[in-house]
């Protein structure tokens, strides 16, 4: 399933859509935690907001090119716990805690944050169109 959504190609027939929402969500993940601009544009809408929990907010290439670019840290360690996903029609919320070791040149770092992510049914894939971290 992963390996479809990373083809941009529409997950089985037999797989739920909290399933193949989930799997994004997954999928988000590992193109964060390498830095992979190709899995972050294909799962990013076009009308993407970023929101991050200093406040800032970014577009689609904001949001790309801050992972890829790996600048003002690289990720490492990614993990999900208390992820909660509800499916209501084309849309998918999902909250989670999101904790990452980080790497700042020579500094190790920790990062524990909480997310909500919106989902959105597009042409059969799910993409993520906003996402608000908090603290």
């Amino acid at each position: 399933m992963l390996s479809a959504i990373a083809c941009g190609t529409t997950p089985s027939a037999s797989s739920s859509p909290e399933e193949e929402a989930e799997a994004a969500v997954a999928l988000l993940m590992k193109g964060i935690e390498n830095a992979d601009g190709e899995i972050l544009d294909n799962l990013a809408a076009e009308e993407l907001i970023y929101g991050h929990s200093s406040g800032k907010v970014q577009n689609k290439a904001e949001f790309i090119a801050e992972i890829t670019s790996r600048s003002p840290f690289v990720y490492k360690n990614i993990r999900l716990t208390q992820q909660t996903l509800k499916v209501v029609g084309q849309t998918a919320i999902v909250r989670h805690t999101f904790e990452a070791e980080t790497v700042n040149g020579e500094t190790l770092g920790n990062l524990k944050i909480g997310n909500v992510l919106i989902w959105q049914l597009q042409g059969g894939e799910w993409k993520l169109l906003a996402r608000q971290a908090y603290r």
